[in-house]
């Protein structure tokens, strides 16, 4: 089966959040995004800030006692904290900018593993009305380095051994003025160097009550830097509004209840894990566990066993993972505490959806949004049939659209331009010192997204394909997610990446690199099985005309295949900025 006929899984009637009716086209766009902001507990001088939505506002109430963060260490550590707690942690941490002269708009910037810490000083950065920058805590020296100077980052809160990674560009850093070091209890028996701030010791001169900023929802809180997919990585800058969309799709996409456990495996270093690793669930008042532990099939399924986890949202690549690993591992472990898994950053290939059902006992969720939409913006709900391979619908308040370069609208079944009615809640700002950039993304009054995708009669959307990624061969437009789907449907492929490969017959023809699942062994044989297998899936016109085997395929670390790094590399390019490259 290719991707558009795998069988729609239909949901029985369950009694959960139902958005469904919401979903008719026409009350979409009546949707008023301002009925949701008597939900949130606006600042005292009548402001917006996303620390207060996602702490303190739960701290001052009732979820005062209750546990906000479940961390478990990579050595088997346990740390729970309270809303009350996390309150306190984040007012400490805010009174230390404050004391080292941050004002509101000032860039504080992150490059830490996933420790409570990073938590605390996340919120806290917010409160003291600053710009939180997460960084990935796998880049190397450059990648640092160039955001840290776009950004004109005054402080860098980080590990001791991150500092030492980073030692050789740190004079570069003109901008920078204090460097904070959390050294999580004592792992690392160097000293911290005598010109950079030790985490605790200025935790503990710090008071423990803070009054926040009254920043405006229209004040900047986060700057994530693009993932570099497609090209150089921008600053896109997010407001405090985006805490609305955050909050409501927490309840919408990913049905967050009050009870739930909820476990979002997305590093914090993404826009992922900060507007569904803190925001979405913080702000609806739910336990998170994080897990600073890395990825194996078998330590994942016991986090979940562990801590009860109900709720579940993690990557295409990690499922694929999940998958490679097999069928039995997931039979050894208690999962019955799951009741919704979900799926972000790049578009989940339907086998993995079916998979979920067989393995674990309920299909996997996808949905779409990007690093510039700051929140979820179309999604496969609890609430409504799934079909598997769709981005699902969008959601209340949004406008999705499929339109030609002329920006106008095409039929259903047609591929086009996945474009976005702008002004929703969590829409960026800005690339930080690149307006003409920004400018650019908004033409004939929509968001261009730079993704392909189409609609079909039921209002199901479609990722087709990044714009760029569209590969021409011989007049016909190719979209390499479903030849990628095809692939991985051949039972020895466990991931696959396709470009367009320059023809001076056809224009391009179909590539495809491909990874094995282990007791698969590279041959001619497999290889024109494989080609063989794919024709009968689609045709031999979009086939895969060559097949090249890779232990693993590039990958960012929020699992979207870097297929403008394959390409490179194949043709001998320069392969651009990698530094959001997955590291094995």
């Amino acid at each position: 089966m290719t991707a558009s006929t795998f069988k729609t899984i239909e949901k029985p009637a369950i009694d959960k959040f139902d958005v469904t009716p919401n979903l008719d086209r026409d009350n979409v766009r009546e949707f008023d995004w301002q009925d949701l902001y008597s939900e949130l507990d606006w600042l005292p001088g009548g402001g917006l800030n996303k620390a207060h939505e996602a702490i303190d506002r739960h701290a001052n109430g009732s979820k005062r006692d209750k546990i906000a963060l479940i961390w478990e260490g990579k050595n088997g550590e346990r740390e729970d904290y309270t809303f009350g707690q996390m309150k306190e942690e984040t007012d400490k941490f805010a009174n230390v900018l404050k004391s080292l002269g941050i004002e509101t708009g000032d860039r504080v910037f992150l490059f830490m593993d996933r420790l409570p810490e990073l938590y605390f000083a996340f919120f806290g950065i917010l409160k003291a009305g600053a710009i939180a920058g997460p960084l990935f805590s796998a880049f190397g020296p450059d990648p640092v380095k160039d955001r840290m100077i776009d950004s004109g980052a005054k402080v860098l809160v980080t590990q001791p051994d991150l500092r030492r990674k980073i030692a050789g560009i740190i004079p570069e850093l003109f901008d920078l003025q204090h460097i904070i070091i959390v050294n999580k209890d004592g792992r690392d028996p160097a000293p911290i160097d005598t010109q950079d701030l030790d985490y605790y010791a200025e935790m503990g001169k710090a008071p423990s009550e803070f009054s926040i900023v009254n920043t405006s929802q229209y004040d900047y809180s986060i700057m994530h830097y693009t993932s570099g997919t497609t090209g150089k990585p921008k600053g896109a800058v997010h407001r405090h509004q985006a805490a609305v969309q955050q909050y409501a799709t927490g309840k919408w996409a990913l049905d967050l209840h009050e009870d739930d456990i909820y476990w979002c495996t997305a590093d914090p270093g993404w826009v992922t894990g900060t507007s569904y690793g803190m925001m979405a669930p913080w702000t609806n008042g739910v336990t998170q566990l994080i897990y600073e532990g890395g990825f194996r099939a078998s330590a994942w399924y016991e986090q979940i066993q562990k801590h009860k986890v109900t709720v579940w949202y993690t990557a295409p690549t990690a499922i694929r993972m999940l998958m490679k690993a097999g069928d039995d591992v997931p039979k050894r472990y208690d999962l019955s505490t799951l009741r919704f898994t979900a799926s972000v950053g790049e578009p989940l290939n339907p086998e993995a959806v079916v998979w979920g059902e067989s393995a674990i006992g309920m299909p996997f969720h996808d949905n779409w949004w990007q690093t510039e939409t700051g929140a979820i913006m179309c999604a496969n709900y609890a609430s409504m049939a799934i079909k598997p391979g769709s981005m699902g619908k969008p959601i209340p308040g949004v406008e999705l659209g499929i339109v030609d370069d002329n920006f106008e609208q095409v039929p259903a079944g047609v591929d086009g331009n996945l474009v976005v009615r702008p002004n929703w809640p969590s829409m960026f700002h800005g690339y930080w010192n690149n307006s003409s950039m920004y400018n650019s993304r908004f033409k004939g009054g929509w968001y261009m997204t730079g993704d392909n995708a189409r609609v079909d009669e039921e209002g199901y959307f479609w990722f087709v394909g990044r714009s760029d990624d569209v590969i021409n061969t011989a007049g016909h437009l190719v979209g390499p997610f479903e030849v990628e789907s095809a692939l991985i449907e051949h039972p020895a492929v466990a991931e696959a990446g396709v470009i367009g490969k320059p023809d001076p017959i056809a224009m391009e023809v179909v590539k495809a690199f491909v990874a094995l699942n282990d007791g698969y062994e590279e041959s001619t044989q497999l290889r024109n099985e494989i080609m063989r297998f794919v024709r009968e899936k689609l045709s031999t016109g979009v086939a895969p005309r060559e097949i090249d085997f890779i232990p693993s395929l590039p990958k960012t670390r929020s699992g979207k295949i870097m297929r403008r790094l394959l390409k490179a590399r194949e043709l001998g390019l320069p392969e651009g900025d990698i530094s959001g490259l997955e590291e094995d």
